[in-house]
């Protein structure tokens, strides 16, 4: 009997996986167009944008839009190192199994530490930045409480929905994707053509943010419009075990997230900071929320409804996609016996193929994490910063890991390399990624108690420290024998760690 290309390339993807020392039991469902909007409606530039035009617009004035800029350029050396890691390694969780073959155990157990903090923490903030948008689709009082609410909805539904499966998933990426990306050009053509009121030039116009000669402050700020929207591109490589040919596919949906995405989110950007009728009043606080006031503007009660269905859309699908890359990196961790409760952790459900117990945990610590949202006045900046500091600590430790192998001798042997690029790409990307962690840690609220103002910090090193204590202690990277550090050439690798 002939057999189909499908038939073969699934043979060939499970020799692949087997070579590296694993059997799947994921089922290759998903396509690259689901692989891409996977990726896109992580990224999502509507939730993005939306959650944080009006804290960039009232700390740097109109040119904030220039970090969607600046950041997407950074991320995209990001993407381009993962390209090459995931490409040779294409293994579920990402940054969990890529840190262990660059680098080798205790580095790896750190990385997906983090990055499964960060991703939770993620899951919480998008949840919570939907709130408002929801509670005036339904006409509830924007007040902390009913945000609270909605978020819970929100991660409720992307749970149920994330337990259907690769399919289900696969769908709702799509339908998140295609309705996001139409209801944004859409939403920004109409913006742009009747409710424009300034040219190009306010762009590059402070409008008096940040007191003049201190303006450099004020804007680098605003960087958190940029360094929260792009992320999102990794979990196309968070489920390389469910879509065929992963090995050239993955790298490719990477790339795309960034092009696509980033062009969305300065369009919609853009769209809304030329419909603003009076930056002084978002910088002086008078407008605290100017989108919900150029959408009323624009579309009246009633269209502003539509669009808020399809905001919510964003949203819900943002938070499925998180949630599915926190679920494979917490199975992959488990499927590694590296992490407390992996006996449960790994359970596979044979008829959905989801790690059900996963998904579980993908959800409850978001949800409790928005419930501790209501102790703070400043739960939604702190979390957005939190995560996104948490999210770029665990990339630069796989670029870190990648530049120490390189060093060492890994030459990258998947179907996509950067070839001589290669170590210059590392290296700025490398930089790019320090700078925005200082930046994004800075702390820039003297008013506030010291603890108040370091929050996101202390946050984070009591994460770290948490992590340590586990590693240490419980020693979880003893308990597997998966191979690690074999990126790096058997003759240069010495002392494994």
């Amino acid at each position: 009997m002939t057999r189909s290309l499908g038939q073969q390339q699934g043979d060939d993807d499970a020799a692949a996986l087997a070579a590296l020392g694993y059997t799947s039991e994921f089922k290759r469902e998903m396509s690259p167009w689901a692989n891409f909007s996977l990726g896109f409606t992580y990224l999502s530039p509507v939730v993005g944008v939306y959650t944080l035009f009006a804290i960039a617009l009232a700390a740097a004035g109109p040119p904030m839009i220039w970090w969607l800029v600046i950041v997407g350029i950074g991320q995209f050396l990001v993407a381009l190192v993962f390209g090459e890691v995931v490409s040779q390694y294409p293994l579920a969780g990402g940054i969990y199994p890529w840190s262990r073959r660059l680098w080798g155990r205790k580095w790896a157990w750190m990385a997906g530490w983090i990055y499964m903090i960060a991703l939770v923490a993620t899951i919480a903030s998008v949840a919570y930045g939907a709130g408002p948008y929801l509670a005036q689709l339904v006409g509830f009082d924007a007040t902390t409480g009913a945000a609270v609410i909605c978020a819970l909805i929100i991660i409720l539904l992307a749970w149920l929905i994330n337990m259907g499966g690769t399919k289900w998933l696969s769908y709702a990426a799509i339908i998140g994707f295609t309705a996001e990306l139409i209801g944004a050009l859409v939403v920004g053509v109409w913006l742009l053509v009747s409710e424009r009121h300034h040219g190009l030039d306010v762009l590059f116009d402070s409008f008096g943010a940040g007191g003049g000669d201190k303006y450099i402050y004020a804007f680098l700020a605003a960087a958190l419009i940029g360094v929260f929207q792009y992320y999102g591109f990794e979990a196309c490589g968070d489920v390389a075990e469910e879509v065929p040919d992963p090995t050239r596919r993955i790298p490719k949906a990477m790339r795309m997230t960034i092009y696509v995405g980033g062009a969305a989110a300065i369009f919609v950007c853009l769209s809304l900071t030329l419909a603003v009728e009076d930056f002084g009043a978002v910088i002086d606080g008078t407008d605290t929320d100017p989108v919900t006031t150029i959408l009323n503007n624009a579309f009246g009660e009633g269209g502003t409804k539509v669009v808020l269905a399809v905001v919510m859309l964003s949203f819900l699908s943002c938070v499925l996609s998180l949630m599915a890359a926190a679920s494979r990196l917490m199975y992959s961790y488990a499927r590694d016996d590296m992490i407390m409760g992996s006996r449960v952790l790994r359970i596979f459900n044979p008829d959905r193929h989801v790690p059900p117990y996963a998904m579980v945990v993908a959800a409850v610590i978001p949800a409790i994490v928005v419930l501790l949202s209501l102790l703070s006045t400043r739960a939604l900046t702190t979390i957005i910063s939190f995560a996104t500091i948490g999210i770029y600590l665990a990339f630069q430790m796989v670029v870190l890991a990648a530049l120490r192998a390189r060093l060492k001798g890994w030459v990258p042997s998947g179907a996509f390399t950067l070839g001589g690029f290669g170590m210059p790409v590392t290296v700025l990307a490398l930089a790019y990624g320090i700078f925005t962690m200082i930046n994004t840690a800075w702390p820039r609220t003297p008013d506030v108690p010291w603890y108040d103002n370091w929050i996101v910090v202390l946050v984070t090193a009591g994460g770290v420290l948490i992590g340590l204590i586990y590693l240490f202690a419980a020693k979880p990277h003893l308990r597997s024998t998966a191979a690690y550090s074999d990126a790096i050439p058997a003759s240069t690798a010495g002392a494994r760690r």
